[in-house]
């Protein structure tokens, strides 16, 4: 008897965040339950945790693992940025349009200061002539610089683009932050390694994500800049980030980033992402609105063929952009008859 395809099952392009998690990262969890440990990030996992990232990123670093995203950049730009000084960062930032204030509320009324930039990604350009008013005592204070990679159009930072920026950042005295949301999709589409596209390139404090990317709910918040992590322990305790039972989050990322496997989920998730890309590109009547270069895909549909998708079970993400692109987002679980039946339904809507 044939299956039937739920509407349920066709939401997955909708977002990465659809996508359960990934069979390592559940086995170290069940692992983790297995007897007691000490709370609060005193847990032996915990602290293997510090050394294993420094390991990757070639570099010893100190970790803080959180449970979102929001809270892992409002907390990093927390430690970068006084009451009265000023986040610099894309007007399409997820910091900008999607954390409901989090960056400004834990901040304590740090300013965002938006700017233009081309496709998505801010330019050293733009930055540098943005940044004005320090020593003014009329105005707030420029303090720190925020990039998203992957950006918000799906398109990727190269790593001369993170270095300007980064000495255009450092020049003005300034701290630098990447929100690395999809940074594992980022790193495999520029093939070079954690160190090359962060601290090599400038970058300070990095939030660094992995729920998108197979862990259930995993984000690390990764200081470069020892001299920048300041108070953020109380911080996060003041937060409500000071999580009790911090083995469950620490295993799901040293699962992660063990062996390979986010390497593997995102090399996977931007094949199928351009897999989708040039599925999409060969109908006359949609238009990408922006280069695939990781597991999301950003292009201009007809009306009919929204409605036409909606109606077969697929949730179509129009809020991304303005509602000038519809987004389509590939994740680690993404199979390849998944792309097929999405590009088999369109063909139905002529």
């Amino acid at each position: 008897m044939a299956t039937v395809k739920t509407k349920r099952e066709r939401i997955k392009f909708a977002s990465d965040n659809v996508a359960g998690a990934c069979p390592e990262v559940l086995d170290a969890v069940l692992k983790a339950n297995d007897g007691d440990s000490t709370p609060y990030g005193n847990d032996q996992i915990s602290a293997e945790l510090q050394k294993k990232f420094s390991e990757l990123f070639e570099k010893d670093v100190i970790v803080f693992p959180t449970a979102s995203g929001t809270a892992a950049n409002a907390l990093a730009l927390a430690t970068m940025t006084p009451s009265y000084g000023n986040i610099y960062c894309h007007k399409l930032s997820h910091i900008n349009t999607d954390e409901c204030g989090a960056p400004e509320f834990y901040t304590g009324g740090g300013k965002l200061v938006t700017l233009n930039g081309i496709n998505g990604k801010i330019t050293p350009e733009e930055l540098d002539q943005s940044i004005t008013g320090k020593g003014i005592v009329h105005h707030t204070q420029p303090a720190s610089v925020s990039i998203t990679q992957v950006c918000e159009t799906g398109e990727v930072y190269q790593l001369d683009e993170i270095k300007k920026i980064s000495e255009i950042t450092h020049k003005h005295n300034l701290n630098m932050h990447m929100d690395g949301a999809r940074f594992a999709n980022a790193l495999t589409a520029l093939n070079c390694t954690p160190a090359e596209m962060t601290w090599k390139s400038g970058i300070d404090v990095l939030s660094f994500g992995a729920t998108k990317n197979g862990c259930i709910a995993a984000e690390a918040i990764i200081f470069f800049n020892k001299d920048l992590v300041g108070n953020i322990a109380f911080l996060m305790k003041r937060a409500g980030h000071l999580l009790s039972k911090m083995r469950f989050v620490s295993a799901q990322l040293d699962a992660y980033i063990s062996n390979d496997v986010w390497l593997r989920n995102a090399r996977h998730a931007n094949k199928m992402g351009k897999k989708l890309s040039e599925g999409l590109a060969k109908h006359n009547s949609i238009k990408l609105a922006y280069p695939t270069e990781a597991n999301e895909v950003f292009a201009k549909f007809p009306r009919n063929m929204i409605e036409h998708l909606n109606s077969e079970g697929y949730k179509m993400n129009e809020d991304e952009l303005d509602g000038q692109a519809v987004r389509l987002v590939a994740a680690w679980n993404t199979q390849e008859s998944d792309v097929d039946q999405l590009l088999e339904t369109l063909k139905k809507s002529n």
